[in-house]
C-alpha cells in the first residue's frame, strides 16, 4: 500500500493531508493551502517540483518507508479503546459533579427536582456573560477567566437556590410537608416542573435561542501520548477536559469531606435521616433543607460553568443533562454523595465506550440499558447500601 502511495503522481499531498489531519497535524492556513493545491492537480504537481518536502510529506515517507512497522488491527482497536476510556473518565468526572449536586438535594430533602438541569444551564450562562458577554473577568486572561467564572457561578446559584427555597419551596417541604398527602411529593413534583419551565422559557426570552460557548484556548489544545516508539499510534487528551475534570474532582472531594467531617455535615445528615428526631434535638430542619438545596444548586452550577468551556449550550440544554443526572444518582445509590459521583463516572464511561460498538446516536440508549440492568440486579445502586443516606 505504501508503494502505491509513493508512486502516485498527482495525489501525494491529498494522501498526506488526510493522514496528518487524522493525526491532528494540519489546521488553519497550512491545511487550507494544501486543500487549494488538491483542487488543481497540475498546480500540485508543479508545487511538488518547485519546493522542498514539507513536514507532513516527510511524515508520510517515514510511515511508508521499507521495514517500517505497520499499524495492525489490534493496534487500531487498542488506540480507539484507550481514547474512549480516557474521554469517558474525563467526562464522567463532570457528570459525577452534576450528580453530587442532585444527590445532595434528594438525599437530604427527598425531593425529585426537575429544575436541576436548569440550574446547570444558568451556571453556563452566568459563566458566559461573566467572561464573554460583559468581559468582567477579562483581566484574568483567556486561560484562567473561564474557570474562574465557572467557580463564581457556584455562589451566585447558591444565593438563587437559597431564595427560591426560602420564598417558595419551603412551603411544601420539610416540617410543613409532614403529615400531608404523600408527604408533599405530589406538590413538590409539580412545583419543580413549573420552576423548570419558567427558567427555560425565561432564559429563551432573555438570552435567545442561539447556541453559545465560553471560548478558552485549552479547548483547541491536547496532549499526545504515544502508544508506540515510532509514534504511529497515540492517544489525544484535550486540555480543557482535563482542567474541568480536575476541578470537578477537587470540588467533589471537598463536599464529601464537608458532609462527612463537619458540624454542618452532621446537621444535614441528621435532618435527612429523621427530621422529627432532629427537630427534638434542636436542629432547624427547614434551615438544613434550605442549605442542602442551595449547595446542590451551586454545585450543579459550577459543573455547568465547566461544561460551557468546551460544549455549546442553549436554554433547553438542561433537559439533556437532567436525565443523565438522575440515572447517575440511581446507579450510584440514592442519597449517597460518594455513590452519586461514582454513578456519574460510570455514566461517562458507558457513554463513551458505547461508541466503539454502537452508532453515536445510540449513546444514551447504552446508558439506559446499563441503568435497567443495575436496577434489576442491584436496586440499591452500585455503590450504595439499602439503608444508606448522605
Amino acid at each position: 500500500m505504501c508503494s502505491e502511495v509513493l508512486t502516485a503522481s498527482l495525489t501525494p499531498w491529498c494522501i498526506s493531508r488526510s493522514l496528518v489531519t487524522q493525526r491532528g497535524g494540519l489546521t488553519g492556513e497550512k491545511g487550507a493551502a494544501i486543500g487549494r493545491e488538491n483542487e488543481d492537480p497540475v498546480r500540485a504537481a508543479s508545487a511538488t517540483i518547485a519546493r522542498p518536502p514539507r513536514r507532513e510529506e516527510r511524515v508520510v515517507r517515514q510511515l511508508c518507508a521499507p521495514g517500517r512497522r505497520r499499524v495492525t488491527p489490534f493496534g487500531i482497536a487498542l488506540e480507539a479503546f484507550l481514547q474512549a476510556l480516557t474521554a469517558g473518565i474525563l467526562l464522567g468526572c463532570l457528570y459525577g459533579l452534576m450528580c453530587v449536586g442532585l444527590g445532595l438535594i434528594f438525599g437530604v430533602m427527598r425531593v425529585i427536582n426537575f429544575a436541576q438541569g436548569d440550574f446547570l444551564m444558568l451556571g453556563m450562562y452566568f459563566n458566559f456573560y461573566l467572561v464573554t458577554g460583559f468581559g468582567a473577568l477579562a483581566f484574568l486572561g483567556p486561560m484562567i477567566g473561564p474557570y474562574a467564572g465557572a467557580l463564581l457561578a457556584g455562589p451566585a446559584l447558591f444565593i438563587f437556590g437559597w431564595l427560591l427555597h426560602r420564598l417558595l419551596m419551603s412551603r411544601i417541604t420539610g416540617t410543613r410537608a409532614v403529615g400531608s398527602e404523600a408527604e408533599g411529593h405530589y406538590s413538590q413534583l409539580i412545583f419543580t416542573l413549573g420552576v423548570a419551565l419558567v427558567l427555560e422559557n425565561g432564559a429563551l426570552i432573555l438570552f435567545g435561542s442561539e447556541p453559545q460557548s465560553v471560548r478558552t484556548p485549552l479547548s483547541a489544545r491536547a496532549w499526545e501520548i504515544a502508544l508506540s516508539p515510532d509514534g504511529v499510534s497515540a492517544v489525544f487528551i484535550n486540555k480543557a477536559s482535563v482542567a474541568a475534570a480536575l476541578l470537578s474532582l477537587v470540588i467533589g472531594l471537598a463536599l464529601y469531606l464537608v458532609i462527612g467531617r463537619t458540624l454542618l455535615g452532621k446537621t444535614l445528615r441528621a435532618a435527612a435521616d429523621n427530621p422529627v428526631a432532629a427537630t427534638y434535638m434542636g436542629i432547624d430542619v427547614d434551615r438544613a433543607h434550605r442549605l442542602a438545596f442551595a449547595i446542590g444548586a451551586g454545585i450543579t452550577a459550577i459543573a455547568g460553568g465547566l461544561v460551557a468551556t468546551y460544549h455549546p449550550f442553549q436554554p433547553y440544554v438542561g433537559f439533556d443533562f437532567v436525565i443523565i443526572m438522575y440515572a447517575g444518582v440511581v446507579l450510584g445509590g440514592m442519597g449517597s454523595i460518594l455513590g452519586a459521583f461514582w454513578g456519574g463516572l460510570t455514566i461517562g464511561l458507558v457513554q463513551q465506550l458505547a461508541t466503539l460498538v454502537m452508532p453515536l446516536q445510540l449513546q444514551n440508549a447504552a446508558i439506559f440499558v446499563v441503568f435497567l440492568l443495575v436496577v434489576l440486579l442491584r436496586p440499591q445502586g452500585l455503590f450504595g447500601r439499602a439503608a444508606e443516606r448522605v
